[in-house]
């Protein structure tokens, strides 16, 4: 096969007309060409997600593989321990063969810390010995996200154990270091530890990036950090790569990595920068078996209509079009659905929050718009027979995590705002990492009714009012749907919708919010299954503040 297009060449820096002749899934040649009409597009290698749960598009590899290739993506770097906490090592192997189905190249890391800490209810646990024989796979390519920064700090024995063990077989190690700077962040990132893609501000990109650091600008569903961090690609052009990190199924089919493309180079950056980072330093810094368009490649890449839009016309793996002109040509293939999802149903007066007899002044999780890490506040409710009660109108909503893996464990309760709900309630069983079912209501029978319906599903999302309740089952796991991706991405933004024009909710992506409110390796003030959690002081605290 020839084809002829102006080739953007990323490792010489130019753009020339070519000839590309492929052959046997690979490029065989290429010759330079005196010239083309204006109007023949450009060719160029594919994008790379360098940082994605692909759990949290809610579909299995094969049905992401059919939405992303649409937007010119070809590879993706996974961290599969959202599935890994709940299913252990079935759920990795799950998550590989499902890949298998499909040309997408996915490289799967072996995930660091299931459970991310000691301080929540997992539905499994990856031991150093584990990891290890993960990391010895050759269809495992690097160490996940070392999420327990305190552990490294403090050296412990079986978290060192785990980053010796990707050290002795060569593979890369993933950082996942919020806010940590300063000598803090020097020790943290000597352990051998390369990237990091938590990064929220400018400052905290740029001393990362200073000691060596590669940064991965993120751009989610619920953590959008691409505005703070973009002038990084400037100044540090060959520490950048560009991720996603968690990205739910209506935001998949808007676009990918190619969005992050179109905006840094709106924002002036420089076009071989921009596709190096998006295309070229995931390949090189993970080993992955991609294609750079060069003479014994795989013929991976992408055909873009021109360089403004960068509009995706076609998209090529292993030397056969995948998509063209925003169809995809994966055909989908329903997925199996392994669960476990044991917790009975519940009642409202398990709901109840037990009020002190010292006082009415009680910590409060601050939810933030865009972003994952919360903030911490404190305000006075009142109290009624012995029970906190909310403070709708001033968004001091109840908040509950309730554990999945066991049949009678009582809930974690607290107070959340940020949401703006007027009425009802919202759910989910996903919720990092150890996806446990997290909720937030006006009062205890809204968050019973939600949590109720996530349980007969055995897994979803759900949104309550008195007189309708919402539910999207995800029967994979509690995490992921077995059905098409874009009846799906429906799905999920009639739900979103009703929550925010039914319920007054103010956030932009209120589930994927939801989902990282029981993370207690993010800042600042989180809640797991097991209690209210400062992540600061790595510790619980009571939720009646007057306790402090």
């Amino acid at each position: 096969m020839i084809l002829q297009h102006h080739l953007i060449d990323l490792h010489q820096k130019r753009i020339y007309p070519a000839e590309i002749e492929i052959k046997d899934e690979k490029i065989q040649s290429i010759r330079e060409l005196g010239n083309l009409p204006e109007e023949v597009p450009f060719i160029l290698p594919g994008f790379v997600d360098a940082h994605v749960h692909i759990e949290s598009s809610m579909l299995p590899p094969a049905e992401f593989a059919r939405l992303a290739v649409v937007h010119g993506t070809v590879a993706t770097v996974s961290d599969p321990h959202e599935i890994a906490n709940v299913l252990g090592i079935e759920g990795v192997e799950f998550m590989l063969n499902e890949a298998k189905k499909v040309p997408l190249k996915f490289c799967f890391g072996a995930p660091s810390c299931v459970p991310a800490t000691t301080f929540e209810t997992a539905g499994a646990t990856l031991d150093a010995e584990a990891v290890r024989s993960l990391l010895e796979r050759t269809d495992i390519g690097y160490l996940a996200e070392m999420m327990n920064f305190p552990a490294v700090l403090g050296k412990e024995e079986e978290v060192m154990k785990k980053i010796a063990y990707a050290h002795q077989l060569g593979k890369p190690i993933d950082g996942h270091a919020p806010a940590l700077m300063g000598d803090a962040a020097k020790q943290y990132f000597a352990a051998g530890i390369s990237t990091d893609h938590e990064c929220f501000s400018y400052e905290e990109g740029k001393q990362k990036a200073e000691i060596g650091v590669k940064i991965l600008i993120r751009e989610g569903s619920a953590a959008r950090n691409f505005e703070a961090l973009w002038p990084l690609i400037q100044e540090f052009p060959a520490q950048i790569m560009f991720c996603s990190d968690d990205k739910h199924p209506d935001d998949l089919i808007q676009g990918h990595i190619n969005q992050l493309v179109q905006r840094a180079l709106t924002n002036g950056c420089d076009l071989f920068d921009v596709l190096r980072a998006a295309c070229v330093h995931p390949v090189e810094h993970y080993q992955l078996p991609v294609g750079l368009l060069r003479e014994g490649d795989p013929a991976d890449f992408v055909i873009v209509r021109d360089l403004d839009t960068f509009s995706i016309q076609e998209t090529w793996l292993n030397g056969s079009c995948v998509a063209r002109d925003g169809q995809s040509r994966i055909i989908f293939q329903p997925s199996p659905t392994p669960n476990y999802f044991i917790k009975s149903p519940m009642k409202p007066e398990e709901f109840r929050l037990a009020a002190p007899s010292s006082g009415n002044q009680v910590r409060v999780i601050q939810a933030l718009d865009g972003q994952i890490i919360t903030g911490r506040d404190q305000t006075t409710v009142s109290i009624q027979d012995g029970y906190y009660q909310t403070d709708v109108e001033n968004d001091v909503l109840l908040m509950a995590v309730v554990n999945r893996y066991a049949k009678a464990a009582p809930p974690a309760m607290g107070f959340v705002r940020g949401f703006g709900l007027k009425k009802g309630a919202i759910a989910s069983s996903v919720a990092h990492d150890s996806h446990n079912i997290v909720a937030i209501g006006i009062h205890e029978e809204a968050l019973c009714q939600a949590v109720n319906a996530i349980i007969e599903t055995k897994g979803g999302i759900s949104a309550v009012n008195p007189s309708a309740t919402k539910i999207l089952p995800l029967p994979i796991a509690g995490l992921m749907s077995p059905e098409n991706g874009y009846e799906l991405a429906q799905q999920y933004s009639r739900i979103d919708s009703w929550v925010k024009e039914t319920l007054g909710c103010t956030l932009q992506a209120p589930f994927m919010l939801l989902s990282f409110l029981a993370l207690p390796v993010i800042p600042s003030l989180k809640m797991t299954d097991l209690g209210v959690f400062d992540v600061d002081a790595f510790e619980f605290v009571s939720v009646d503040f007057s306790e402090s």
